[in-house]
């Protein structure tokens, strides 16, 4: 049985972990945190009553295996050390990590001796996305990615855009852009490594991803589209069940995946 503590619980991706624990034969939910969670009752939010609910982090936390992060992108720093300094592997899916974060956690899982997950994505359409995207960059340099997520979403640019053009710049070829001149400040979207992000916030969203590369006479898109939360799910768990297997603290569910 795998103990879990869900972080952010409220939220829709937190309702969403929740069925999913509830439904799944090996998962137990032993904690729900959240800091605006006013009530401590575990009653309150329709969860078993040996369920510990607190809202700070100085809480003593019950034993736990697993910590799933839905949080918010200016609390999921400090939770992910507290889920550390507490050996609970995190599993995190909330964005908004700065690299400096990301590898201030890393050196500290390894002093805590204690692994864990970051996944900018758990859709499996989107690490797949990120994967094909990375080897065709070995033949188009010249590249562009447009993000498209509901409009409730607080940070620009996703994480999943973030890490495909991470990944893409690894192996692709520096290639200095033409000079342009923006008659509105922001129109060609932000600049990372040389590579063009563009972010779009609307209603009726949920999580959508294009990379556009662009050669002489031709054009490759590769474009992957999650239509409900429900969809992320499967990551979830695949993440929860092999978190456990890692060394370190790592980036990506494709390094989970087999």
């Amino acid at each position: 049985m795998i103990k879990i503590i869900v972080a952010g619980f409220r939220g829709s991706m937190g309702q969403k972990t929740l069925n999913l624990i509830k439904k799944t034969e090996d998962f137990k939910l032993v904690g729900a945190f959240s800091p605006d969670a006013t009530d401590i009752n575990s009653a309150s939010y329709g969860l078993d009553e040996d369920v510990q609910i607190f809202n700070n982090l100085t809480t003593k936390p019950v034993e736990a295996d697993v910590w799933i992060d839905f949080s918010t992108p200016a609390g999921v720093f400090d939770n992910a050390k507290f889920a550390l300094k507490n050996h609970i592997r995190p599993v995190i899916g909330t964005s908004g990590l700065t690299d400096q974060q990301v590898a201030d956690l890393k050196a500290y899982a390894k002093e805590q001796g204690t692994a864990g997950l970051i996944v900018p994505n758990f859709g499996i359409s989107a690490v797949l996305l990120m994967k094909f995207a990375k080897e065709a960059a070995t033949y188009f340099p010249d590249v562009e990615i447009i993000e498209m997520h509901h409009e409730d979403k607080l940070d620009a640019p996703s994480g999943t855009a973030l890490s495909t053009a991470k990944q893409i710049s690894e192996v692709r070829e520096a290639n200095d852009a033409p000079e342009f001149k923006e008659t509105l400040e922001g129109a060609r979207g932000a600049n990372y490594k040389g590579i063009r992000i563009h972010s779009v916030r609307l209603p009726g969203y949920v999580a959508h991803e294009q990379v556009l590369f662009g050669g002489e006479g031709e054009a490759l898109t590769i474009r992957q589209d999650s239509f409900n939360r429900d969809s992320f799910m499967k990551g979830v768990a695949i993440a929860v069940h092999k978190v456990g297997s890692l060394k370190e603290l790592t980036v990506g569910l494709e390094n989970v995946l087999s």
